[in-house]
C-alpha cells in the first residue's frame, strides 16, 4: 500500500488499526478461556479412549482421503478405561489429528502416513500419542508449541494445542511433543485411569459442565 503511488495512507492505517483490533480480541479470547477453564471442574465419567478415539477419526475419514493421508491406528489389549470428559478430550484428540494432517500438507516426496497409538502408560494411566510424517518440529519452535495464538500456519489462531494442554492438565494428565528419527513429529497425552487423581489435579469432584459449546462462543464473539 506504502510502495504504490500515490501512497495509501489511509488504506495502511486501516490494515494498522485491524491488527492492533485482532490482536487485542485474542488476548481478550484467551483470557477468558482460561478463567473458563479454571472455573469448571471436568466431568468425571469413565471413557473408553479407542472409542472415543474411532469416533473423531470417522469424522475425518473424507478428509483424510481428500488430502491422501494413510492412518493406522493400534491399540492395546485389556486397556482400562480413562476418566474425564468425553466431549473435551475427544477436542483434543481432533486437535491433534487436525495437526498432524497439517503438518504434512506441503509432503510429496514421501508417503503421508499418520499413526495413532493408545496403550497403558505408567500403570494407572492411558496413552495417546499421534505420530505423523510431516515436516517435524523446527528447534527454534520447540519451546513455543503449546504458547497461545503461536502458529506456523497462515490460517488460524494458534490456539489449539495451547487449549488441548490446559483441557490434559485439567485431567490430571500431561500433554507433550516429540520429534521423529527420521521424518515428523509425535504429538502425546497421557490422563489417569482413577478419578481420584484427576480430582486431585482438578481441585474438585464435582461434576463441571462440557465446555465445548462455551468455547465456540467466547471464539465467534465479536
Amino acid at each position: 500500500m506504502l510502495s504504490a503511488q500515490p501512497p495509501n495512507v489511509e488504506g495502511a492505517l486501516g490494515t494498522v488499526k485491524r491488527t492492533i483490533r485482532d490482536g487485542q480480541r485474542a488476548s481478550e479470547m484467551m483470557t477468558r478461556l482460561r478463567a473458563l477453564f479454571s472455573k469448571r471442574a471436568v466431568t468425571a465419567d469413565a471413557v473408553d479412549l479407542v472409542e472415543a478415539a474411532n469416533d473423531v477419526i470417522e469424522l475425518l475419514r473424507a478428509e483424510l482421503r481428500k488430502k491422501r493421508i494413510v492412518l493406522r491406528l493400534e491399540t492395546a489389549d485389556n486397556l482400562p478405561t480413562a476418566i474425564g470428559d468425553r466431549v473435551q478430550l475427544q477436542q483434543v484428540v481432533l486437535n491433534l489429528l487436525l495437526n498432524a494432517m497439517e503438518a504434512m500438507n506441503g509432503i510429496d516426496d514421501r508417503s503421508r502416513q499418520m499413526l495413532v497409538k493408545i496403550e497403558r502408560d505408567d500403570g494407572d494411566h492411558v496413552r495417546l500419542a499421534v505420530t505423523d510424517s510431516g515436516e517435524g518440529i523446527a528447534p527454534q519452535h520447540a519451546d513455543r508449541l503449546f504458547d497461545a495464538f503461536f502458529t506456523t500456519k497462515r490460517e488460524g489462531l494458534g490456539i489449539g494445542l495451547s487449549v488441548s494442554r490446559c483441557i490434559i492438565e485439567r485431567h490430571g494428565g500431561r500433554l507433550w511433543a516429540t520429534s521423529n528419527e527420521r521424518f515428523g513429529a509425535t504429538f502425546s497425552f497421557s490422563i489417569p485411569c482413577r478419578a481420584e487423581r484427576m480430582a486431585a489435579a482438578d481441585g474438585s469432584a464435582d461434576k463441571g459442565l462440557q465446555l465445548r459449546s462455551d468455547i465456540q462462543q467466547i471464539v465467534s464473539d465479536p
